[in-house]
């Protein structure tokens, strides 16, 4: 008897055994179908975890693409080409060295020139010290930065803030009216329509933007857009976030910064030399988007959205140049023109915001 219980036992052992190492290999199955289905991060993300963000483990790059472009002419019956994409998922626009030698690319030389030192080539009308790839970086590249390559299959489109459908040239021609303050220049006014500027920039966002599908928004275009806190925005708060993260490029007094040669080489924030109250910069919120995504500058994302709202709260908070539609009073322009989350129109300490800062440049 005792023999036989023994035998038993070691069989039942051996039993349970086998079960448990057949139901562990089920559990691991399983497990692992979950993880791979993504089911672990949903359920992560769903109790208030940080979805961890990873570059995608291949991308269609642009050899791939002018490789399939080239097939496709040669036998319709090829694959068709597809939009250049980096390791991000990002649209990829075409490196400089691939500019051509030929008047096509002389014109996309000198749109980059525009793009990029507004005030030197545009000079009769930039009324302040701001240029183009202030507010579109990496000379209207970055994604996240409103990109060049995404404005330029975005138009004609219809703006509220014209109530009218606008060209491409007419959305530059904004940007010299508000973010470069054109009426402070020494024209007064932007270029005229039809103007070689105009051609010269768009020609440099088309070659910009060579296999970017038009008609549709693409990951990266414009800037981010980043939720009000529910604590809102704080003005001190906000000077805590700009003296420890902005002053040392844009300066203590948000006047900005240039080199041993006068060159600016981070911008005017406010004051008469930045952008004026018509911009789109001069929103909070379009503020707070575009400094998440982008600032401090080489550390995208590292601010918090309470820190970019308080920040960007901050800066436009300061006086600027006047909105050039403002023919009336400060309140009638505050009621036409801002509504939303702007200090135009509002006394602060006071003094009333967008009664405008005298021009300080030639």
């Amino acid at each position: 008897m005792t023999m036989q219980n023994s035998s038993r036992s070691k069989n039942s052992a051996r039993s349970r055994i086998v079960y448990a190492g057949v139901l562990g290999l089920v559990l691991f199955g399983i497990g692992y179908t979950v993880y791979q289905s993504g089911g672990i991060g949903h359920v992560y993300q769903a109790l208030g975890g940080k979805p961890e963000t990873r570059a995608l483990s291949s991308a269609y790059e642009r050899a791939h693409m002018e490789a399939d472009r080239k097939a496709y002419k040669a036998d319709r019956a090829a694959k068709l080409p597809r939009m250049p994409v980096d390791a991000d998922g990002y649209y990829a626009p075409p490196p400089e060295s691939a500019i051509p030698d030929n008047p096509y690319g002389d014109a996309v030389r000198r749109g980059r020139a525009i793009f990029t030192e507004t005030g030197t080539h545009v000079k009769d009308h930039v009324g302040n010290a701001m240029a183009c790839v202030n507010c579109h970086l990496d000379a209207g590249r970055r994604e996240n930065a409103a990109p060049m390559w995404a404005a330029y299959g975005a138009y004609p489109a219809y703006r509220s803030k014209t109530k009218s459908i606008s060209t491409l040239e007419d959305r530059i021609m904004g940007c010299f009216t508000y973010s470069m303050n054109a009426q402070g220049s020494p024209s007064g006014k932007p270029p005229e329509a039809g103007s070689d500027v105009y051609r010269d920039l768009i020609t440099y966002m088309a070659w910009l933007s060579d296999g970017a599908p038009a008609g549709q928004k693409l990951p990266g275009a414009l800037y981010p857009k980043v939720p009000k806190p529910e604590q809102g925005y704080d003005l001190m708060r906000g000077l805590a976030v700009y003296q420890q993260n902005c002053a040392l490029c844009h300066g203590g007094d948000g006047q900005g910064t240039t080199d041993p040669e006068g060159k600016v080489r981070f911008p005017p924030l406010w004051g008469p030399d930045s952008y004026n109250w018509g911009a789109g910069m001069a929103r909070i919120n379009t503020a707070a988007g575009f400094i998440k995504a982008n600032m401090p500058y080489g550390k995208p994302f590292s601010l918090t959205d309470q820190e970019a709202w308080d920040v960007a709260a901050f800066i436009n908070s300061h006086e600027r140049p006047k909105d050039p539609r403002q023919t009336g009073t400060v309140a009638q322009a505050a009621k036409a023109f801002h509504g939303g989350e702007s200090f135009y129109g509002k006394t602060l300490e006071g003094h009333l915001l967008g009664s405008g800062v005298g021009a300080s440049r030639d």
